[in-house]
């Protein structure tokens, strides 16, 4: 489990999978000065609810990761959590989609 920290703050914990697309397209954001909401389900050990981040390109953040070795990156993914940041309600994880199928709704969870 690799390790989004913000604002030096809030740490919380996601599989290095999803911390490396995550990184990607929250770079991209950020990298043209958009802010944007962040919003994932929390773990049930602490409490199962629902956390939001409002992401600002002048607030730190850290993506630590547990293995010593980059995941591949699945472009379609991407591109499906790219299209959840850019809707109203912000940047939501959704399913990784596997080889020819089509882009995930945004109800998907962590």
């Amino acid at each position: 489990m690799g390790k989004l920290s913000y604002d030096s703050t809030l740490g919380v914990d996601f599989d290095d999978r999803v911390l490396a697309h995550l990184q990607l397209v929250i770079g991209a954001k950020l990298r043209r000065s958009e802010s944007f909401f962040f919003s994932w389900r929390d773990d049930p050990a602490i409490g199962d609810g629902r956390s939001s981040l409002w992401m600002h390109p002048t607030i730190p953040l850290v993506f630590k990761y547990a293995g010593g070795r980059p995941p591949s990156i699945n472009r379609a993914w991407i591109e499906a959590l790219m299209e959840t940041a850019n809707a109203p309600s912000g940047l939501v994880i959704v399913p990784e989609p596997t080889a020819g199928s089509t882009t995930p709704s945004a109800e998907g969870e962590r």
